[in-house]
């Protein structure tokens, strides 16, 4: 373990410090793009004022004989473009891939200063957070970049899952976390090929009612990824970086993706990720704030502005807590006003 004073020292002479605070930003979804197909990155451009993250995609549903156009396109997309206030993220190949290395070294050779974070896959433990961290370091320093580049995790194997909290806690450029549902699934031989969501056989049943033998009994669909994602939450809080719902891939069925996102949103989650288009406002709609909620965080805040003490409102009893809970919905009303004048409007922001 690293001593406190050392554990934000730059891993190489002359990279960038990394940062103690996370930047600020809001990222409410990371929207998938393949950058190998030339149609796709033309749209970059539009994309870039409707999402809050764009990431450049190399790992999986990239063909093996498209990786390496994927990272040139990546690299190209990133030249083409000024991306302003809206993140742009690379996801890499997995470090025992034979295509990791050369990810990042010709990333960080060309575009140092225009990628922000580099999504790991299937992340083990802290061990693999260590090399990452060295080397990205290293390149930093040859190549001259100006800012560290943040590492985010993907949460997609039961070992991975048994040390959440080493990995969150393992670098300073730890950004935050996805859950990765689908490798997770295979991980852990569960029965499902679904990305994402429920299952229709994960339930629970009502009790029989003796005085009605045989009579149909009460039953709900359960969420197959709770447990995951309150794991991957409470390390990611406690660790001070930020938790998403990474992908769900049923595209024909958005009521679904709503509530997957929503239940995501409610135990913490500041994101998710939009494969498609059709995603991109389920997204936008549900990790943005209900105005009504706001408005009811701003009667608590005004109420107690130092958050001392207790008051009634609307009949409900308010204090130190639920004060902490009023200034997370109005801090993240605050970014989403910024980027979206209709959604300030409706804030009174």
């Amino acid at each position: 373990m690293k001593n406190p004073r050392q554990f934000f020292q730059p891993l190489a002479v002359g990279a960038p410090a990394p940062p103690q605070q996370l930047p600020v930003r809001l990222e409410r979804m990371i929207h998938f793009v393949p950058p190998h197909i030339e149609k796709v990155r033309a749209k970059v451009s539009t994309l870039i004022q409707q999402v809050d993250v764009v990431l450049g995609n190399l790992e999986d549903a990239i063909p093996v004989d498209a990786k390496e156009a994927a990272r040139r396109g990546f690299i190209e997309m990133a030249h083409a473009n000024d991306f302003g206030a809206t993140g742009l993220w690379t996801r890499i190949n997995a470090l025992n891939s034979p295509w990791a290395l050369d990810d990042l070294t010709e990333l960080m050779a060309e575009i140092p200063n225009k990628f922000d974070v580099v999504m790991l896959p299937k992340v083990d433990g802290p061990w693999d957070i260590h090399y990452l961290d060295q080397l990205l370091a290293q390149l930093e320093a040859r190549h001259g970049a100006r800012k560290p580049i943040l590492i985010h995790a993907i949460l997609e194997t039961a070992q991975g899952v048994n040390n959440v909290e080493a990995i969150a806690t393992a670098s300073p450029r730890m950004h935050g976390m996805s859950l990765g549902p689908a490798d997770l699934a295979a991980s852990r031989a569960m029965k499902t090929t679904r990305v994402g969501g429920g299952h229709p056989d994960y339930r629970v049943l009502s009790d029989a009612d003796p005085a009605a033998a045989g009579a149909p009994r009460a039953s709900a669909q359960q969420d197959l990824w709770h447990y995951t994602i309150a794991k991957m939450v409470d390390a990611c809080a406690a660790a001070g970086i930020k938790p998403f719902y990474g992908p769900f891939g049923d595209f024909s069925d958005p009521a679904a993706c709503e509530v997957q996102f929503r239940n995501a949103f409610l135990m913490g989650c500041v994101g998710a990720w939009s494969l498609h288009p059709s995603q991109i406002d389920i997204a936008k709609t549900v990790f943005s704030p209900d105005p009504a909620e706001v408005a009811f965080a701003r009667k608590i805040v005004t109420a107690m502005p130092d958050g001392a003490g207790a008051v009634m409102i609307d009949g409900k009893m308010q204090d130190d807590a639920t004060w902490k809970q009023a200034k997370v919905l109005l801090d993240l009303a605050r970014l989403v006003a910024e980027k979206d004048p209709e959604m300030a409007s409706r804030y009174g922001l």
